[in-house]
Order: C-alpha cells, then sequence, then structure tokens
C-alpha cells in the first residue's frame, strides 16, 4: 500500500531536516531544472532560492558549465551511482557537490571543500603543476544540452513503439533545443509522412503531412542527400526552395536526416521564430539528437511490425463471432498486455454441441511471444476438435497432444459442458482459476472443481470431472489471471472483489456487465498480462434435449 500523505507537522519536519545538516541540499527534476533547494544551499551556491527554483544550475551558476562538470553529470545520467567532483565559485570558494540519482532526478549535497583536493573543474595533474584550478568558461547551455541529449538517449531506449518515439521526442526535444516547432516525417511508400509534431501551426503541419520525395523541398532534399540542412532565416528559405510550400513566417529552419543502420529512414524537423546563426557546436548536437531519435525510430518500427503480425496471428485465431443458443446468454473480451509486454496466449471458446448444449473453454498459454500466440492456437483447435467427450477426457487428450508437441510451454485450461435442456453443467480443470458463479437469488462464490496439472508437462496426468447445477438464471464469470492479478494487489483478494462486483450489477445485459468488469480492471492496476473474460447467463427457454456435434 502506498504511504498516507504527510500531516502538516511531518511535512514542517520534512522542509526542516536538510537545514539542519551540515552544508546545503537541493534536489534536480527530471528536466534537470531546480526543484528543491535549501537556505544553506542557496547561501553557498551565492544566489537566493527564489533566483535558483526552476532554473537549469549550469545556465543560472555559470561557473558550473565547464566539460569536468559535464562529465561527472553525464556519469551520475547514465549509471545512477553516486558520484562527486569539487567546482570553485568565484572569487575562489571551493564546494564540494555530492550528486545521488535515481529513476526519478538527482538529489545533491554541497558542502565547503577546505581539503586542498583538486577541483574536479581541473585535470588532476594540471592542479599538480600549478595550473589554475578553473577551465576557460565554454559556451553557455552546453551542459545544459548534454543533459537533454543523455536524457533522451534514456528515455527512447525505453520506447517500445513509434508512437513512444514520437511522443517522447516531441516532448523533450522543441524545448529542449529552443524550437517553436518540431515534425518527425517519416519515408513511407514514396513520400515523407508526418509521423509526429510539436508546436506546428496548422499550415506547416498541413505543408508537412505527405511529400512526394519527387519534390524539391528542404525535406525530401535532406533525405535523398543524407546531409543537414540549416537555413538562418525565412529569407533564405524561400531564396533557396521558392517552391517549398512551407510558410514564410518562420525565423529559421533545420533539416535533420534520420539515418538508421547506414540507410535514411526520415527528416526531423525544427522550426524557430527568430533567425538563428547554427553555431558548430549547435549543429553538432542537433546531429547528435536526430541520430538518437533515427535509430530509435528504427528499433521501434521492427518492434511494431513484430507486435502487429503477432496480434494479427492471435486475433485470428480467437473466435471471430460466438454462437447464439436458445436459452443461453454470451459476452466474451479479450484485453492485451501492456505496452511492451508482448503478446499472450489467453484463448476462449464456446462450441454448440447440439440443440440445447454447448462447452466452453478458457485458457492461458505461458510467455508472451510469438510461441505463445501460436501454441494458443494449437491449444484451441484440439480443444475444440475432442469437444463432446466428458470434460476430463478433453483437457487428458488435449494434454498428451501438448506433451508429444513438446512446445517447452505450459498452458492452464478451464472446460465446462452445459446442458441447458437439464439444467446441469459437467467441468474440468488444468490448472486454471475456477469460475465465479452468480446464483438466481443472487449469492455469489467460486466454484469448488478440484485441481488438476498445467497441460504439457505430464503425458500421464489425470483431471476429475465435476458435476452440478444449472438453475435458469445462474451467471457463471470464466476468466484468466490477468484479470485478477496486478503488481501490489493479492490474487484472492481481487477475486474477492471481482465476486462481490459480479454479485451486486442487477444487469441481464452481458455485454454491458462484460464492459464493466473489464474496465474496473483496466482502470484499477497497470496490466502486465492479458485478460480474457467469458460470462455465461442461463435462461428459462430451451428446447429438448438433444446432442450432436455442432
Amino acid at each position: 500500500p502506498r504511504p498516507s500523505p504527510p500531516d502538516g507537522r511531518q511535512a514542517a519536519a520534512a522542509l526542516a531536516f536538510p537545514d539542519r545538516l551540515p552544508g546545503g541540499s537541493c534536489a534536480l527534476d527530471l528536466n534537470g531544472r531546480i526543484a528543491y533547494v535549501s537556505a544553506s544551499a542557496a547561501d553557498l551556491l551565492g544566489a537566493p532560492v527564489s533566483r535558483l527554483l526552476g532554473t537549469l544550475p549550469w545556465e543560472e551558476l555559470p561557473w558550473l558549465d565547464h566539460p569536468t562538470v559535464e562529465a561527472r553529470y553525464r556519469a551520475a545520467i547514465v549509471s545512477r551511482e553516486t558520484t562527486a567532483f569539487t567546482a570553485v565559485r568565484p572569487p575562489g570558494r571551493r564546494l564540494r557537490f555530492h550528486l545521488y540519482p535515481d529513476a526519478t532526478g538527482i538529489s545533491v549535497r554541497i558542502t565547503s571543500d577546505a581539503t586542498g583536493d583538486p577541483p574536479a573543474a581541473a585535470d588532476p595533474e594540471e592542479y599538480r603543476q600549478g595550473a589554475p584550478p578553473v577551465p576557460p568558461p565554454v559556451a553557455t547551455g552546453r551542459l545544459g544540452a548534454l543533459y537533454h541529449l543523455m536524457h533522451l538517449a534514456a528515455t527512447l531506449s525505453e520506447a517500445a513503439g513509434v508512437r513512444d518515439v514520437v511522443r517522447q521526442t516531441a516532448e523533450q526535444m522543441a524545448p529542449a533545443l529552443g524550437a517553436q516547432a518540431l515534425a518527425l516525417l517519416m519515408a513511407e511508400d514514396g513520400r515523407l509522412r508526418l509521423a509526429g509534431e510539436s508546436g506546428c501551426p496548422p499550415e506547416l503541419a498541413e505543408s508537412l503531412y505527405s511529400i512526394p520525395l519527387t519534390a524539391d523541398t528542404p525535406p525530401v532534399r535532406v533525405h535523398t542527400t543524407g546531409a543537414p540542412l540549416f537555413l538562418h532565416s525565412g529569407h533564405e528559405l524561400h531564396a533557396a526552395f521558392p517552391r517549398s510550400g512551407l510558410p514564410p513566417d518562420m525565423g529559421a529552419w533545420a533539416f535533420l536526416p534520420l539515418v538508421a543502420s547506414r540507410r535514411p529512414v526520415g527528416t526531423l524537423v525544427l522550426a524557430y521564430d527568430q533567425p538563428r546563426a547554427f553555431p558548430s557546436g549547435e549543429r553538432a548536437v542537433l546531429s547528435s539528437f536526430a541520430g538518437l531519435v533515427a535509430q530509435a525510430m528504427d528499433r521501434a518500427r521492427l518492434y511494431d511490425a513484430k507486435q502487429e503480425l503477432a496480434r494479427r496471428l492471435q486475433a485470428g485465431l480467437l473466435p471471430h463471432r460466438l454462437p447464439r443458443l436458445p436459452g443461453l446468454d454470451i459476452a466474451a473480451r479479450y484485453l492485451p498486455a501492456g505496452v511492451g509486454m508482448g503478446v499472450g496466449g489467453d484463448f476462449y471458446d464456446v462450441i454448440r454441441l447440439g440443440p440445447s448444449t454447448a462447452a466452453v473453454a478458457i485458457g492461458d498459454v505461458q510467455g508472451h511471444n510469438v510461441d505463445a500466440a501460436a501454441l494458443m492456437g494449437q491449444v484451441r483447435t484440439a480443444v475444440h476438435a475432442m469437444a463432446g467427450a466428458p470434460p476430463a477426457d478433453v483437457l487428458a487428450r488435449t494434454n498428451r497432444l501438448l506433451v508429444d508437441l513438446d512446445p517447452g510451454l505450459f498452458t492452464s485450461c478451464l472446460y465446462i459442458e452445459l446442458d441447458l435442456a437439464e439444467h446441469r453443467m459437467c467441468l474440468a480443470t488444468a490448472g486454471h482459476p475456477p469460475p465465479l458463479c452468480r446464483r438466481p437469488d443472487g449469492t455469489t462464490d467460486t466454484l469448488d472443481v478440484p485441481p488438476g496439472l498445467l497441460l504439457g508437462i505430464d503425458a500421464g496426468a489425470h483431471y476429475t470431472s465435476t458435476e452440478t447445477d444449472l438453475a435458469p438464471g445462474t451467471v457463471l464469470a470464466l476468466f484468466t489471471d490477468g484479470l485478477v492479478e496486478s503488481p501490489g494487489t493479492d490474487p484472492d483478494e481481487a477475486t474477492g472483489d471481482l465476486a462481490e462486483r459480479l454479485s451486486r450489477s442487477a444487469s441481464h445485459d452481458m455485454d454491458g456487465l462484460a464492459d464493466a468488469l473489464v474496465g474496473h480492471a483496466r482502470g484499477s492496476a497497470p496490466r502486465h498480462d492479458d485478460v480474457a473474460l467469458v460470462l455465461l447467463r442461463t435462461r428459462e427457454a430451451a428446447p429438448a434435449a438433444g446432442k450432436g456435434p455442432g
């Protein structure tokens, strides 16, 4: 459980705590800006708290903007390990900085340093030879650009698909580089197509939406030549490309090729509201940004292609429509796992056996990949082919088939046979959660089903069938464990919560009830597994009993 928010006394104690310690404390957020600074830290840094909050330290305090501080800062961001350095605040006060990074930002401890150790700003050998402790100043903003470059690299390394890369690029690059508009164009079917943008006026977005690779425009020129193009003013743009179609009111432009694995994949467009000189250092930073984006987009497109292939395979193996049987209302839902979790092997099936009999199966193949989706299809096909036999026999035969196939994956499965005319059902399970049953009077509980071994482990495994009443008005909920399992949640408590929600629902609309149950699961906690749900409700009108394959 999450800790409760601090009360007033706790908050006051937390604020007073760092001020009692020697030296000063501050915290940098994920954008590198000062989110907190103690009064003692502000005194050491030589600036008031009000001026420091919300700023980038290396811009507000130029004496921190130099290569060695840059190296220590880079090490902290990349390794997320504690590091330290000494810097000299003009005119000569030595300060020791300890950096404590994690995934949410960096905590910094600042103390006066009177040890005589060489400042991190100076090379140790030069210091021993009496060289000045602080190197010549470098261009303001260099460390800030480095921070954004490293932060973007770390973020893009965790991006899964194209949408993630586009969103992270748009959110981070434009503000980091001072651009008013950013557009990401990807080559596809002989055109450069707008994959994502940030801050683009409608006229600019429209002009970049889809550009033929035969057009004489800056994005196409950069894509085909592989050389970046920097235009210092709007006048220079329209003098060089009079038919570019780009709006004339932007002050400067940067067009950067996106090249991955020595192959051009698109163009990155940056637009500025004022003329810009683009010195060599800035051009190098922009090219580095574009290189990161290109590599991330290449990985993301491959990821999306694999995911789409697997999802199509999985969707093709699930039922396209459910059979309609007199006396039985059916609803089914399938919810894929979260982004980056791969494709799972959850499956379900409803099989018409005769005029008043049906079989229902639900299961979960181990793993989240194409192999799991493929095995799911094999299991569903095997269960479908053997439907009509007693539930224990269906599971035993499917189990022997999986052991013979030796896929290296295990499968859970619950199989139920319904007799709507006799108001009876027979069920068996192979390591799968038992179904919930809401009886006509509203009482809801978990059916008691003898456990069985997962399919695909032991060819000689034995399964037991259980028979029970199925009164008209009964609602059965068959589900995979993704519906009740999430980080930090007890599965038994989640199953109890699901049973309570099923019990409280007075809806006779199975589709609405299925949407409500799945929607609650999706909103209550992040899902790291697929979710499959089948709801069944029996009604009075059922024809005479009879069996036959259908």
